[in-house]
């Protein structure tokens, strides 16, 4: 009887230990910059001198065949991006600056506060209209749109370096307004997707300046691709984008295989910071492109 209690209070303490370690547990990434190139369609960018993100490709894991969401169009696009839903949940289906409407569901900055007040979540936008994203609460800074690369590179830079944001987006918004007038694929815009490159590989100097390489993932990715001079159908141009992971934990030279969605951005960076996915997400994390073993 004595051995039998014994077995049955060890048993209770193990589980009591192994609740505590689960509710303590750390974030397999403590800082997730989401980083969107408008208009960035693979087969463009891939035919571009864009050095970083090649290496940033090879040394992590990345999908050149994920896919946005229809209509492929800027604002309803990154709006599933932090989202995690599709349209037909978040509802969104304009896409221009409406200060008087509002968003009627969580984003993943939302879920991140919600777990921990002190996570510190940044926004860094090219457009007026993604602010539609900036829920009430959910933002620790948001920074007046910078339509030009140099600009907002220049001021999330400097912002990491200050303050290490846990939870941060930077959009780079001039690669479509090129598409838009010169054409997708043209070399004004080939040129705009260097400059772009440039920029990542400026923030994640800034990110070891900041001394948080060794705790970061970057998820680089696109609202929608283009063809000619517009987007929005969806034709495989427009739909496609690439989704690239770098940083801690993120295998080495993988090709994700699986299918990549826009909104599954919001999940995966969820995930890497330990905060539950809400059950209403369309959105999956990617683990397999993980190992944290």
């Amino acid at each position: 009887m004595k051995q039998y209690r014994f077995a049955k209070i060890l048993f209770s303490l193990t589980l009591v230990a192994l609740w505590a370690a689960a509710a303590t547990a750390a974030p397999l990434a403590k800082h997730v910059f989401i980083i969107s190139i408008d208009g960035g369609a693979p087969y463009v960018m891939k035919d571009c001198d864009m050095p970083v993100l090649e290496k940033m490709a090879e040394n992590g894991a990345a999908s050149w065949e994920a896919q946005t969401i229809f209509p492929s169009v800027t604002l309803i696009a990154h709006v599933s991006m932090m989202t995690g839903v599709d349209v037909d949940k978040h509802k969104v289906t304009w896409n221009g600056h409406e200060p008087d409407k509002t968003l009627d569901v969580t984003t993943c900055f939302a879920e991140a506060k919600a777990k921990d007040e002190n996570f510190h979540t940044a926004f860094f936008t090219g457009k007026d209209k993604l602010v539609l994203i900036d829920l009430p609460g959910s933002m620790n800074h948001t920074e007046k749109p910078y339509y030009e690369t140099e600009d907002v590179t220049e001021a999330a830079a400097e912002y990491i370096v200050a303050n290490k944001p846990n939870l941060t987006f930077i959009h780079f918004a001039k690669t479509d307004g090129l598409g838009h007038k010169h054409g997708w694929g043209s070399d004004e815009q080939k040129a705009g997707f260097n400059a772009v490159d440039t920029g990542l590989g400026k923030l994640w100097k800034a990110v070891e300046e900041a001394g948080i390489a060794d705790e970061t993932v970057f998820i680089i990715t696109a609202d929608h691709g283009g063809h000619k001079n517009t987007h929005g159908s969806n034709q495989p141009e427009d739909m496609t984008i690439p989704w690239v992971l770098s940083g801690k934990g993120v295998k080495k030279g993988y090709s994700i295989a699986e299918d990549v969605k826009v909104y599954d951005s919001a999940a995966t960076a969820l995930w890497l910071l330990d905060v539950d996915i809400p059950d209403s997400f369309d959105g999956k994390a990617i683990t397999n492109a993980f190992d944290f073993n």
